[in-house]
């Protein structure tokens, strides 16, 4: 793990910021960093996250590949300690509200975690709130979604959960678990590179059209399938996960 990280965050010694709920019992920052530094030399990425999970006071995690989310059903769950019902139940949710966050409300959800509640007729595990916490934090190019079940009554520290957003994703980088899956690079073809290169140039699919030698049909083709496989809605929402992910 990064060692300025580390210094850095040791060198913080603000306390947490719980308002109502006695932190009793809550392992402290120095703790986590130190069982952190030795899972992650383990390579065991259940242990990690629980590890993050108690820190902040929740009960149970969930952690998903947010850039995978098209892809529907499980298939973008890398771990979880959430009862299987549960996921199977909520993951077409989590993919649908997903899909409707924009590029910026992404990147800003690291700092500004969102909460939404639970369905109602769907179990939660004993105790639990129906409210439930998640934040997105990125390892390269993957966007990762970590989402919190917390006990009925619990108030989570803002201070917490972004040291959790923080440390999570340096924690993942460390592991060979398939959650960065470098060889897939979002499937994007050459011709896709293409047009998003130069639709980030300005022009419009006419112009795309006449400089690459192909229809107009077929460039925006390419288009939509560049907007799918990245999860954007427009082309100004790809663009800039093109330029935050250096593909242009």
């Amino acid at each position: 793990m990064d060692m300025n990280v580390l210094q850095a965050m040791r060198g913080d010694r603000k306390p947490p910021n719980f308002v109502g709920v006695a932190t009793t019992g809550l392992p402290s920052r120095d703790e986590l960093l130190d069982a952190l530094r030795m899972v992650a030399g383990q390579a065991r990425i259940q242990r990690g996250f629980q590890l993050l999970t108690e820190y902040v006071g929740a009960s149970h995690y969930l952690l998903g590949r947010a850039d995978l989310v098209q892809e529907a059903d499980l298939d973008f769950v890398v771990s979880s300690d959430w009862p299987f019902d549960l996921v199977k139940e909520m993951a077409p949710i989590f993919a649908a509200g997903l899909s409707r966050l924009t590029e910026m409300e992404k990147c800003l959800q690291l700092f500004q975690p969102s909460f939404a509640l639970l369905p109602d007729d769907v179990s939660v595990p004993d105790g639990a709130s129906r409210q439930y916490c998640s934040l997105l934090f990125n390892i390269g190019r993957s966007r990762l979604s970590l989402v919190f079940l917390f006990d009925d009554g619990f108030i989570l520290s803002s201070e917490r959960l972004r040291d959790v957003g923080l440390l999570a994703g340096y924690f993942a980088s460390f592991l060979n678990y398939g959650i960065i899956r470098s060889e897939r690079d979002f499937d994007l073809t050459d011709r896709e590179l293409e047009c998003l290169f130069w639709i980030a140039e300005g022009k419009t699919s006419d112009e795309i059209a006449m400089i690459l030698g192909i229809s107009r049909n077929t460039i925006n083709n390419y288009i939509t399938s560049v907007m799918r496989k990245t999860a954007t809605k427009t082309r100004s929402e790809a663009i800039a996960f093109a330029v935050r992910n250096n593909l242009v």
